[in-house]
């Protein structure tokens, strides 16, 4: 039997030649050759668009696409793309926004894209003073950022205000924090801020006399926030013996429970986010970014709490709102060199980050009526059961038809489980009728 060099040290791996590097990983026993064919498209995103967005690339990765249904956002009808894993994702979050149809669908509104880049200035003698001296520059130091970026001003954007906080203690000792509010227009805006940080620290050091070290974007967009809302009249929430009072006051003391438990609410939020990863991925967006923000943004009072907020009306309908960072763009990154992330910015007519952001976060809304109605009423694993279990089916060798005749049987033997999956198909080979 060959023996393989499997060392996670490859030297010069990074300056191989893309195809170079995936025989490299067959040559030190990693993969096979059928093994990579996992990571070879057979359309979507093309291998040599993909060795250019990252480093080290041996292929590309392909999740499902997902289109939830029925959401009407501001008037406007859309079809939205969804990249998940997660069954009952996309399910739940069509069937919330059919009900939420009743209600005329989903409100929903961005704030102005303005993202914040922090500077750190240490080595101070007196906080108040250097602060003080910056607040005096600020009109000169937002003019000279003017013309940093010729396009971002035509459309217009660039600089807004600057921001002077003091940290009196940390374990660095007392230091300034600078923030540039840059308005990025359709962009997520990363790299436009990081660069206009750059371009300002060394003005900022001459007029404060400190040491400018860390100057980076903060995740924390609060200044560019997202929210939804619904109104669901209760009729449409009755089901299966369930009123639709029943429903509606269950989904709000569920809701509570997440606004008073930091150990609730983080499943809360997390469900919250599954509809709004999902739309981040499929339009090639940082979702990383949206989950600190968001999770941050829980926090930002000292305590973590829900990101919505559900409650009845004085005509005993469920009100549904949901505010969030939502930093995502339509310009630069994935959005415009994959083409899949182009095709769902179409799907949906999208033209602006205002507009995906109001739609994703009339998504997240959905999916987080979609987990508290589950729970409220019958439980979250019984929507989750069936779409696990064709997943559990197809994982022991399940093909064709007998993927959901075998997930039914699983579900009704209460064992929704590969080895009882398998055991059951190793009978069917020998017996049919079994």
């Amino acid at each position: 039997m060959k023996e393989y060099n499997r060392n996670s040290r490859i030297q010069g791996f990074y300056n191989l030649p893309l195809e170079k590097r995936r025989q490299e990983l067959i040559d030190r026993g990693f993969l096979t050759p059928r093994d990579l064919e996992s990571f070879t498209p057979t359309g979507g995103l093309p291998l040599e668009t993909a060795d250019h967005m990252i480093e080290n690339v041996i292929g590309t990765f392909s999740l499902p696409v997902g289109i939830a249904l029925n959401f009407r956002v501001n008037g406007t009808d859309v079809l939205v793309p969804m990249v998940v894993e997660e069954p009952s994702v996309v399910a739940g979050a069509s069937f919330m926004a059919k009900l939420a149809l009743a209600g005329g669908g989903f409100t929903a509104s961005a704030s102005e894209p303005l993202m914040i880049g922090q500077l750190q200035i240490l080595d101070l003698k007196d906080l108040p003073a250097a602060r003080e001296r910056l607040e005096s520059h600020k009109e000169d130091l937002l003019r000279d950022l003017e013309d940093l970026d010729p396009v971002l001003k035509e459309l217009g954007g660039g600089p807004r205000d600057l921001e002077v906080r003091e940290i009196p203690q940390s374990a660095a000792g007392p230091f300034l924090v600078v923030h540039l509010l840059l308005d990025v227009r359709d962009a997520m805006g990363a790299n436009a801020v990081n660069t206009a940080c750059e371009r300002l620290a060394p003005a900022v050091e001459k007029i404060t006399g400190g040491r400018v070290h860390l100057r980076i974007l903060s995740n924390l967009a609060d200044r560019r926030l997202a929210a939804a809302r619904c109104t669901i009249p209760p009729e449409v929430l009755a089901f299966e013996g369930y009123s639709g009072e029943e429903v509606r006051d269950g989904v709000i003391e569920a809701w509570a429970f997440a606004d008073a438990d930091p150990y609730r609410a983080a499943t809360h939020n997390k469900g919250i986010m599954n509809g709004i990863d999902a739309v981040a991925l499929a339009t090639g967006n940082d979702w990383r970014a949206l989950e600190a923000g968001a999770h941050a943004y829980a926090a930002r009072d000292g305590s973590y709490h829900s990101l919505s907020r559900w409650s009845a009306d004085s005509e005993g309908n469920l009100q549904g709102e949901l505010e969030l960072p939502l930093a995502a763009g339509v310009v630069g990154g994935a959005t415009r060199v994959h083409p899949g992330a182009k095709a769902a910015l179409k799907l949906m007519g999208v033209e602006s980050a205002s507009r995906l952001a109001e739609i994703m976060a009339a998504v997240g809304l959905a999916q987080n009526l979609a987990a508290l109605r589950a729970l409220a009423t019958d439980g979250i694993q019984r929507g989750h059961m069936r779409l696990h279990a064709r997943q559990v089916a197809i994982a022991a060798g399940a093909e064709g038809g007998q993927i959901d005749t075998l997930a039914e049987r699983l579900i009704r033997d209460h064992a929704v489980r590969v080895d009882r999956a398998q055991e059951i198909l190793t009978r069917w080979k020998k017996d049919p009728e079994k």
